[in-house]
């Protein structure tokens, strides 16, 4: 057992880099844009030429983009050594974090992976094998060790080079090299991360919050007269999607292709292959739209970035704040109305003022994260970690609920409101790049709920209620609620167009 960590509301993990970083952090260093954009895949090029463009996988210095690596790409000969074990019977009954009984709860197996080490071999998938962190320490050790120990390029995963990936597994998807901010290292992570940084900076909050507002009250004026609906598909679902689509100015059907497509996505289904090419036809539709005719919103913005963004990284850097800032959005309102409709903690207090809104929040980024595992690293070469050997080019998934609900951080749960030492937003230099504007989205949409429809009750016993599938993210499937009907917003609030 590890020593205790007890983090502190004072200690927050979750920006870009850790407060005290350790000595052998190598933050990526900025740089010129122009020196480090990639010469490939120009605004003029055929669109079936960039979407059926695959991210190179062969093993050298450059990355996906053409630019150089801060670091080179040495992948170790022969194959997945847990696929290897597999064929020939040796992993026996191997942990999974996939699959209905997993989903139905994976706290269960969180625990169970925890008496057995801090990083633990697990099946991702069918077929597909990684490790999966089940400490807060653990968790922290890889994301404050990235990029010099860990990286984050997928091309360093040995078993999707090597084709032992069973071909079609949907969770690959979620998984594979892409060219965005997320799965870069170094100088090019830099650039493509400053891009997005940048971007989100130009984004007014109090512009933002009437945003989220207006769109909020439109969706309860809805369902305000029913007296039985689902908070998941007639407001934590749409609510998201609706204020990406404003902010990134796009037209509306071409928005909701998007975001269903990176729905499909983090539920891993069958359709995830289908999904991600579908995201990807949108996105290109949306950025060359956006070229033609560029606006006040965040794609016109990401083009006229310095670091000029080609047609396949402005595909993929919409994907990523798109992805990062709806799904996961949508499980964190859901999660967070269930809790304080639903236990005695909060169900009271909230209303009452003895707790505010943020701090039920913040309880429930600590006890159900929206994103449960994900930011999968790989080792660079063999590493040991307090007694566990982690092999090069294995896939390490991160898993923020397993850390967050690690016994070894030694606090009562009643203090985890207003304590933002929770991992929810990741850590490290690929650590949530916003945090606070996905407090504004999440926070406004649960507050104008408990203001508007301050009766909520759960039409169903929390037993029936059913969970997403949660290999990567933790949400619900659907939350039907009873309540007084009420009559919708008599006039405008501040903020409708």
């Amino acid at each position: 057992m590890s020593t205790p960590v007890t983090p502190d509301s004072s200690a927050t993990a979750t920006q870009d880099a850790p407060a005290t970083p350790p000595a052998t952090a190598t933050p990526d260093a900025p740089q010129d844009a122009a020196a480090t954009r990639p010469a490939t895949a120009h605004a003029s090029a055929p669109a079936s030429a960039i979407l059926s463009a695959p991210v190179p996988l062969a093993p050298d210095t450059l990355t996906p983009g053409g630019s150089p690596a801060s670091v080179p790409i040495h992948v170790p000969s022969g194959g997945c050594p847990f696929a290897a074990r597999a064929a020939a019977g040796g992993l026996g009954d191997l942990p999974r974090i996939h699959g209905p009984e997993f989903s139905a709860d994976p706290h269960a197996t969180y625990d169970k992976l925890r008496a057995q080490g801090p990083i633990v071999p697990i099946e991702i998938a069918e077929g597909m094998y990684g490790y999966l962190t089940t400490t807060y320490r653990a968790a922290l050790h890889l994301l404050r060790n990235t990029p010099d120990k860990f990286a984050k390029d997928p091309r360093h995963w040995v078993a999707l080079r090597t084709g032992q990936v069973p071909p079609g597994t949907p969770s690959a998807a979620m998984m594979e090299p892409r060219d965005n901010a997320l799965w870069m290292d170094g100088m090019p992570h830099t650039r493509l991360r400053k891009s997005i940084t940048d971007t989100l900076d130009l984004i007014d909050t109090h512009a933002l919050v009437a945003t989220v507002t207006r769109i909020a009250d439109t969706l309860i004026d809805a369902i305000a007269r029913r007296p039985e609906f689902d908070l998941v598909a007639d407001f934590s679902d749409p609510l998201p999607m609706q204020v990406l689509i404003e902010l990134f100015g796009c037209p509306p059907d071409l928005g909701r292709r998007i975001i269903e497509a990176i729905g499909r996505l983090f539920d891993a289904g069958a359709d995830a292959a289908e999904a991600s090419a579908e995201v990807a036809t949108a996105c290109l539709e949306l950025t060359r739209l956006k070229r033609a005719e560029p606006g006040s919103d965040a794609t016109s913005w990401l083009i006229a970035h310095p670091a000029q963004l080609t047609d396949v990284e402005m595909i993929q850097q919409i994907l990523l704040v798109v992805g990062a800032a709806t799904t996961p959005s949508s499980n964190l309102i859901a999660n967070a109305l269930l809790l304080m409709i639903d236990d005695e903690r909060f169900s009271g207090s909230v209303y009452e003022g003895v707790h505010s809104v943020s701090e039920a929040m913040d309880q429930v980024l600590w006890e159900d994260p929206p994103l449960a595992n994900y930011s999968p690293l790989y080792a660079r070469r063999a590493e040991t970690y307090e007694g566990v050997r982690l092999e090069p080019g294995v896939p390490i998934l991160v898993s923020f609920a397993a850390a967050n609900s690690d016994p070894a951080l030694n606090h009562a749960t009643h203090r985890r409101a207003g304590n933002r030492a929770h991992l929810a937003f990741s850590a490290g230099v690929h650590g949530c790049p916003a945090p606070d504007l996905a407090g504004i989205i999440t926070e406004t949409a649960v507050e104008r709920v408990l203001d508007r429809l301050p009766d909520l009750r759960l039409a169903c016993d929390r037993e029936d209620l059913t969970r997403r599938p949660g290999t990567f993210h933790s949400g619900w499937t659907a939350l039907p609620v009873v309540h007084t009907a009420v009559a919708p917003l008599s006039a405008p609030h501040p903020g409708v167009h």
